[in-house]
């Protein structure tokens, strides 16, 4: 789930809070969809990425596994990623006029864009990427506008959570041997928190509790609650 690489090859060396300034704004964004093409299995979706398009959609998670998701294994972990279809490697969900066809419930990881997120001692802050899209003259913007969220001190908090229970399950995962133990731990994982829907009214809570459930089942030795 890392990236093999070191901050200074892909930051412009500053951090960023919700309400700094960044080079980031598309500026309305023509269609150009070069960030919607060629990304492979790296569009990983959290929880709330999934439950977003589900309401979206309309759709439960087998659903989307036919429409436009898929499942990948990273560091060990099955998780479920926007899936690029044709030879141009598009997002399932770009339109024929390079548009996205689910912009208000589009992933973190897209809304963020040209921005990234880096873990520090267990907190995180953001940082401009740079990438190839930057050479366009981009405008500054807000972060916080950026991300075109509400709640985002509570979305921050989950971001942290989800970041570092996966960091801490992946570690878990390497210790063990028994290929059948590893597949029914995914699977928990996948209903846990992809498939079982979230329908108590709020999200944040309810992922919170999910999270300190499968803690204390799957890593109580080293549960942080």
């Amino acid at each position: 789930m890392k990236r093999q690489v070191s901050m200074e090859e892909i930051s412009d060396g500053k951090k960023y809070g919700l309400d700094d300034l960044a080079r980031a704004d598309c500026q309305g964004c023509a269609g150009c969809s070069a960030c919607c093409r060629g990304m492979g299995t790296s569009i990983v979706l959290d929880p709330l990425d999934v439950w977003r398009l589900k309401k979206e959609r309309e759709s439960d998670f087998d659903g989307l596994l036919k429409e436009s998701l898929e499942l990948h294994m990273e560091s060990g972990l099955i998780l479920p990623n926007l899936r690029m279809n044709g030879p141009d490697e598009r997002c399932a969900y770009l339109d024929k006029e390079g548009r996205c066809g689910i912009h208000g419930a589009r992933p973190g990881i897209c809304r963020l864009f040209p921005m990234g997120r880096a873990y520090e001692n267990r907190t995180f802050y953001y940082f401009l990427q740079t990438h190839e899209c930057k050479k366009k003259q981009r405008a500054k913007i807000r972060v916080r506008r950026l991300l075109e969220m509400d709640h985002l001190e509570e979305y921050e908090d989950f971001i942290k959570q989800w970041h570092y229970f996966l960091e801490d399950i992946g570690s878990a995962m390497k210790t063990l041997t028994d290929a059948s133990l590893v597949r029914t731990l995914n699977m928990y994982i996948l209903r846990q928190f992809y498939i079982s829907p979230f329908d108590n009214g709020d999200f944040y809570q309810e992922v919170k509790a999910r999270i300190n459930e499968a803690r204390e089942r799957l890593l109580s030795d080293n549960s942080e609650e």
